[in-house]
């Protein structure tokens, strides 16, 4: 039997593999073991999902072009993201019922199930594939609403995803979820500003650098002078204020959701204090929090959320 009739070939399952094995280096777990197994598969083909369409966007696939293939183009189009973004997108259609046949790629055809199980709908997932378009044109934001904007399509639609396979959205929990996903993602881009830059993205808005008088040429030094240190405080606080905006998500919920939660809550703060203890300096590399200060912040979270329901 072939791919087509089911059976992925071997190499197939490495492939899909390496990119699932890249959740070990996220701030915050992704689908850790106490969950139950119904939750952990449906966080996985998530998480698959979404590492995936960020590798395309980000120039970071496997060489060779496989997923390329997978998708139905030919293996040089791999390093065209546009191309690649587009058949991602048709392939996204097939999981929910394109008249063309079942998923092509691996990643997605698992996705399938768990779209099917929790009747997930595909605004959130076409979400992430905008966002993606969107780094493609659009490399530096003028204000902080232009980021929040964006964060709204790269961000959020995970946070969603996840009420959404646990059974528990509701309009309040959403807009909690959103603050803590807007947060998370704007952690991630002031550890990465010298990583963004390499790619000719700055996320830190133009507004607030002419605030602080940074240039771009600062951001690109071996490490950073004062004023680089007071904008990335500026926006470690900004950060700090939307996780705490956020955090009544987690005292909203209970059992094992609860500490998923303050897992993320958690490791968003134990992310701002590494930036804080590197003095706000994220050139040289992105300050990373280690595994006992990310335990002491979920304890701290799950002491101090307040309970609700």
């Amino acid at each position: 039997m072939t791919a087509a009739h089911g059976i992925r070939p071997l190499s197939d399952t490495v492939h899909v593999s390496a990119t699932l094995d890249k959740a070990s280096a996220e701030n915050f777990p992704v689908a850790p073991a106490f969950l139950p197994r119904a939750w952990r598969d449906g966080l996985t083909a998530v998480y698959g999902y979404a590492r995936l369409v960020d590798d395309i966007g980000d120039g970071d696939l496997a060489p060779g072009g496989r997923d390329a293939v997978l998708l139905g183009l030919d293996p040089a189009a791999a390093d065209d993201r546009l191309a690649m973004l587009d058949a991602f997108e048709a392939d996204l259609r097939r999981v929910f019922g394109g008249t063309d046949g079942p998923p092509r790629h691996p990643l997605l055809l698992a996705l399938q199930p768990v779209v099917r199980a929790h009747g997930l709908t595909p605004e959130p997932f076409l979400g992430l594939i905008e966002a993606n378009r969107q780094d493609q044109r659009v490399t530096r934001y003028e204000t902080y609403g232009d980021l929040v904007g964006y964060c709204e399509l790269s961000a959020n639609p995970v946070g969603r995803l996840v009420l959404s396979l646990t059974g528990t959205s509701t309009p309040e929990r959403i807009r909690r979820s959103d603050a803590v996903c807007t947060a998370l993602q704007i952690v991630e881009h002031i550890q990465d500003v010298a990583e963004d830059l390499g790619n000719d993205r700055i996320y830190l808005p133009a507004e607030d650098m002419r605030r602080f008088h940074v240039s771009e040429a600062e951001l690109a030094a071996p490490s950073a002078g004062a004023s680089v240190r007071s904008l990335v405080a500026f926006e470690t606080e900004r950060a700090r204020e939307l996780l705490n905006e956020g955090t009544p998500l987690v005292g909203s919920v209970h059992g094992r959701l609860r500490l998923l939660l303050a897992g993320f809550v958690g490791g968003g703060r134990a992310a701002l204090r590494a930036v804080t203890a590197a003095g706000f300096d994220v050139l040289p590399g992105p300050p990373k929090p280690t595994k006992s200060g990310l335990l002491r912040e979920v304890a701290a979270v799950l002491r101090t959320a307040p309970r609700k329901g």
